[in-house]
């Protein structure tokens, strides 16, 4: 089904720089609009619930698997993460363009159920760069640095599945390169016709 607002789905290891990149988009571009998962797991610094993300219980998490409330879930890292399937579908068909943060494994089921969704993959430029980063970041032991870089290997390994690949060497780059994609998607025929009917039918352009 055609919808006239666009689904972008951004997958990444951790480190490599996604919701950075989200963050600025979106700080550029007023008509790309953040999903809100749900997630089971606890909130960290400054995120609040309802914007960052909808923290809540397993025991919740349960019921609304059992409802198919979900377009995806998965589990990464010991905790599990969800969007929901009705709070994307009435943005997109209201024109929104939505961008969904979300590992591989959950942008694959999307693909499956919006076979129009855009997804993008971002890359780190090297091992050790990624290493860096996580560390500067602070947030992590030791231990858990370790287990991120070999989930890492698994979810780069899956760039191939995605439309679009960036790699975040320079932000501004990749931020620029994440511009491209979105404003692409814009001008596609149907895209077009939707946004600019008036046009097309003072053209005679069916």
């Amino acid at each position: 089904m055609q919808y006239p607002g666009n689904l972008f789905v951004v997958a990444a290891p951790s480190g490599a720089g996604k919701s950075s990149l989200v963050k600025a988009l979106m700080e550029l571009d007023a008509r790309v609009q953040p999903s809100v998962s749900h997630t089971t797991r606890p909130p960290r610094g400054q995120e609040l619930h309802g914007r960052e993300y909808y923290f809540v219980s397993q025991e919740s998490f349960d019921q609304m698997i059992a409802q198919d409330a979900f377009l995806e879930w998965a589990q990464v890292h010991g905790n599990r993460y969800g969007t929901s399937k009705t709070a994307i579908e009435q943005r997109i068909k209201q024109g929104a363009d939505v961008v969904l943060e979300i590992d591989y494994q959950g942008a694959l089921q999307v693909k499956r159920i919006f076979p129009n969704a855009v997804l993008i993959f971002i890359l780190p430029p090297s091992w050790e760069e990624l290493r860096s980063r996580l560390e500067r970041r602070a947030e992590d032991t030791a231990d858990v640095i370790d287990l991120r870089l070999r989930n890492a290997a698994l979810e780069m390994a899956h760039a191939r599945d995605f439309d679009f690949v960036i790699i975040n060497e320079l932000f501004e780059r990749a931020l620029f390169d994440l511009k491209a994609i979105v404003h692409a998607q814009r001008l596609k025929y149907a895209a077009q016709r939707s946004a600019r009917s008036d046009t097309f039918e003072a053209l005679n352009i069916p």
